[in-house]
């Protein structure tokens, strides 16, 4: 079984949309969406749920009024200034420490587990999807991408399928290293600007420091050409294998207003580039981690 993770380094790149295509092509898959701030995978996926489960992630102050005195020194004691007058807790303002409750004098504050959203089982035409909702201003979201990967597992146990695709969120931080650590390869799909250079050069980083191989796609390439020469010559002096570029296309639009991947709605030149783009993926990782299978 292998894991690639689709990884951009910024916002906006057609990451999504890529990954889309990939998990059309592919066969045996099972695929994440760990872009849990922000998941919208399942927007150009057809697909039908068929779990919800909650997440819980630290914990979160309960306070009970009847056996509080409103002595005040929770809301002394609270760096984060998340305890008002009341007392009341302003959930986005916690972080959860349980310093209120270990110097609530009456014992009127309990630690509990803290819900901070949602994660999805659903099904689709090219696999298991795996994904999830964080809510709003909460954290742990790298925590609920490791547990989108452990149940992608579990996935691969129950299909026989031999390869996980997982949808990486933006940027290097925390969700980013949990999408990355240990998977069999990155592809990041960066575009031909300076902030998609800037972006790209803090991904090479990372994954060189978590020894993950990395390879480049330009999406929208043909934008800026003498921008997309210049990356490609980072990326390879950072030791980045080129997979090929993708241009601009309106039918990439177009897909998504039908929801479905582009691939399979198109044969353009962004769709002819991507499927480019994923031979050139299989001929690597056969070349790396040994044979793996797909569909054109």
């Amino acid at each position: 079984m292998k894991e690639i993770t689709i990884l951009s380094g910024k916002g906006g790149t057609g990451k999504t949309t890529v990954t889309a295509s990939f998990a059309a092509l592919a066969t045996n898959r099972v695929l994440v969406d760990a872009d849990v701030d922000a998941a919208n995978l399942y927007m150009i996926t057809p697909h039908t749920v068929e779990e919800e489960h909650p997440f819980q992630g630290g914990n979160l102050p309960k306070i009970d009024i009847q056996a509080c005195t409103h002595c005040g020194e929770c809301i002394t004691r609270c760096r984060y200034e998340a305890i008002e007058k009341g007392p009341r807790l302003n959930r986005i303002a916690c972080e959860g420490c349980g310093v209120c409750a270990h110097f609530c004098p009456e014992g009127a504050i309990t630690m509990e587990p803290r819900v901070c959203g949602t994660w999805f089982n659903s099904s689709t035409e090219n696999g298991p999807l795996v994904h999830a909702r964080l809510g709003i201003a909460e954290e742990n979201s790298g925590l609920l991408v490791s547990l989108l990967r452990r149940e992608a597992r579990k996935k691969v146990d129950e299909t026989a399928a031999n390869l996980i695709l997982v949808d990486g969120p933006p940027g290097i931080g925390c969700p980013v290293i949990a999408a990355t650590t240990g998977c069999d390869a990155v592809v990041v799909v960066t575009e031909p600007t300076v902030s998609g250079l800037h972006d790209l050069e803090r991904v090479a980083e990372l994954t060189a420091f978590l020894k993950v191989p990395a390879m480049i796609t330009i999406n929208r390439w043909d934008l800026h050409p003498m921008m997309a020469e210049r990356i490609r010559e980072v990326a390879k002096g950072m030791g980045m294998h080129h997979l090929g570029d993708i241009p601009v296309d309106d039918a990439v639009t177009a897909s998504m207003v039908q929801g479905k991947p582009l691939v399979t709605c198109s044969d353009g030149p962004a769709a002819t580039a991507i499927r480019g783009v994923w031979q050139q993926v299989v001929n690597f990782l056969d070349e790396k981690r040994g044979p793996l299978k797909m569909a054109l």
